[in-house]
């Protein structure tokens, strides 16, 4: 979590023009704070927070610090993460678990904002990315390759909403005009992934 607010601090002013071509212009600014008032409540309980336990705390902050559509979103996504690791201590969060951990999440952002792929939204990155490590699971490569995996085909998936029409979201008041645009959630969605591979690098890999 240190991470990924790190990295969407970082890269807080991409993620504002992304979000000004066809939204609100605010996704960086908003995500930067929200995170930052997660890790801040994570911080506060300590290291003993078990991942469930953690993952719910940052989506219901998430639900009340981040504005407009992707409090919500992300808010979903933690707490379904949450729910995939009930009874799961620190060291039985293997690659198995996040897979599945991630499986709910999607779940929770698809059940929350109704999209489907190729709609521009966030699950344009998530959806590849769950695939992804879904695969390197069952070729039972390490959790850091697997989740190395899972971010860089939620990169891809990013970059691929390029050309889409936006469907859902504000984004879709633009009708054609959204075309030609990376849609700013599917972006958040792959540094928040990609935070989360680095974190399981080993320095031997």
């Amino acid at each position: 979590m240190r991470a990924g607010a790190e990295a969407l601090m970082q890269e807080r002013d991409r993620l504002n023009r992304l979000d000004a071509d066809i939204g609100d212009g605010d996704h960086g600014a908003n995500m930067a704070r929200g995170f930052a008032a997660a890790v801040e409540r994570l911080n506060g309980a300590g290291d003993a927070l078990a991942p469930a336990d953690a993952m719910r705390s940052v989506g219901i902050t998430l639900l009340s610090k981040v504005g407009g559509a992707a409090g919500p979103l992300y808010g979903s996504f933690f707490i379904g993460a949450a729910g995939a690791l009930r009874d799961r201590s620190a060291d039985a969060v293997d690659a198995a678990a996040w897979a599945d951990a991630l499986d709910a999440a999607v779940a929770g952002v698809q059940r929350r904002g109704k999209a489907q792929a190729g709609d521009k939204t966030m699950l344009d990155a998530l959806f590849p990315a769950r695939d992804a490590l879904r695969a390197a699971v069952g070729d039972s490569v390490t959790l850091a390759d697997a989740l190395a995996a899972s971010a860089e085909a939620a990169d891809a998936g990013a970059e691929a909403t390029v050309p889409l029409l936006a469907r859902k979201g504000r984004a879709s008041y633009l009708g054609e005009r959204s075309i030609g645009h990376q849609d700013p959630g599917a972006t958040s969605s792959a540094l928040l992934l990609h935070a989360l591979a680095q974190t399981w690098k080993r320095p031997s890999q």
